[in-house]
């Protein structure tokens, strides 16, 4: 098996084979020419990941299972945007969503519902959905905002 390389803002140089690469058909919502991405684990024990571009080096997005977070997100995806991506009933799956922090308010963290990433582990392509379903937010907050002391 080969291993390929590529330079990245983030990581410095990445290793990773043919098998690791996650590619999009029709690139994600906003960036439709970069096809071509490897998933890089956060930290050891956590539930995040890295989906950096292999087309692009400054190009990674932050992602996570949305289950990790939302019991019960099961948005309703049509049959052809996963057959598009060769998906099966019986075929292993990732579903993440893409994770926003603002600077240096990681208690403001939110996460797009409306738009979940699915990836076919049989074969790596993978196709971002998007859910026209007010229930899935496009930023849906993970972490309930704290109420300010309002003792005089």
């Amino acid at each position: 098996m080969t291993t390929l390389t590529t330079e990245t803002a983030r990581f410095g140089v990445v290793s990773y084979t043919n098998q690791d690469v996650v590619t999009f058909d029709d690139g994600l919502v906003g960036f439709p020419d970069l096809a071509s991405f490897v998933l890089i684990a956060h930290k050891d024990d956590s539930p995040f990941r890295w989906m950096q571009s292999i087309d692009q080096g400054d190009v990674a997005f932050l992602v996570v299972d949305p289950a990790h977070y939302v019991e019960g997100y099961a948005p309703e995806i049509g049959e052809t945007e996963v057959e598009s991506v060769g998906i099966m009933e019986e075929t292993p799956r990732l579903v993440y969503t893409i994770v926003s922090i603002p600077p240096g308010k990681p208690e403001e963290m939110t996460i797009n519902l409306a738009g979940p990433i699915v990836v076919n582990l049989e074969n790596g392509r993978a196709k971002q959905i998007v859910i026209e379903d007010e229930c899935y937010p496009i930023k849906h907050r993970v972490f309930a905002k704290k109420q300010k002391d309002e003792a005089a």
